[in-house]
């Protein structure tokens, strides 16, 4: 190659620098179940306790907000439950109870709806803030640490623990698609992570148990 020739393959070179392999992009995490339980398989597993069941609260009326309210109390300033939502609620906890399967603590984000949901799913409420509402992509990575850690923290054998707060804080954690309102997700802690098992509608809790049984 004469020194012509290798001037223009010098410049050709560093104009169109060699394409090296790019590394693949990190797969999107989902909060779908990557493997569904046969339902006498769930319906097992949650008797023997050790789940979280994340519940995203009970219908509510949407042209209602929380913009003008002054703190968790102002509930006539909060997005409330309908009575679709409330009925919803104490129908599922009804089959939740007559399942069997054991429900030891509750834990409720602060606001209004999400307590009422957790009130009438199980009859009490812990109000935490590791729980509370919030965006979806919130600014700070760490807003959901606390509630990272709830959901990879094992209940203990012979209770499961229920967490009932809103649609975005999951979708931060899990992935999408979103939780209906009313909808529980089945969380197997895993220590440092957690794995979505199941997803049960609101009003599927019946058939959780029929489907066992055949």
């Amino acid at each position: 190659m004469n020194r012509t020739r290798f001037a223009l393959f010098l410049a050709a070179s560093l104009l169109c620098p060699p394409a090296w392999p790019q590394a693949a992009a990190a797969p999107e995490r989902s909060s779908l179940p990557q493997r569904g339980l046969p339902p006498a398989e769930l319906l097992a597993e949650l008797r023997k306790g050790g789940y979280i069941l994340y519940f995203r609260h009970a219908a509510t009326d949407f042209s209602q907000n929380d913009e003008r309210m002054k703190n968790y109390e102002d509930c006539g300033s909060q997005r409330n439950l309908i009575d679709k939502g409330r009925a919803d609620a104490r129908a599922a906890g009804a089959a939740i109870r007559q399942l069997g399967i054991p429900v030891e603590r509750v834990l409720a984000s602060p606001f209004c709806r999400t307590v009422e949901t957790a009130q009438l799913l199980f009859g009490r409420a812990e109000k935490m803030q590791e729980v509370r509402g919030g965006p979806a992509a919130p600014a700070a990575s760490e807003r959901y640490a606390a509630l990272r850690k709830i959901l990879a923290t094992p209940a203990r054998a012979g209770a499961n623990v229920a967490v009932v707060s809103h649609g975005n804080p999951f979708y931060s954690v899990a992935g999408p698609p979103y939780l209906a309102e009313g909808e529980a997700a089945v969380i197997r802690p895993l220590g440092a992570d957690f794995q979505v098992v199941a997803r049960i509608r609101v009003d599927r809790w019946d058939a959780l148990g029929n489907a066992s049984r055949n």
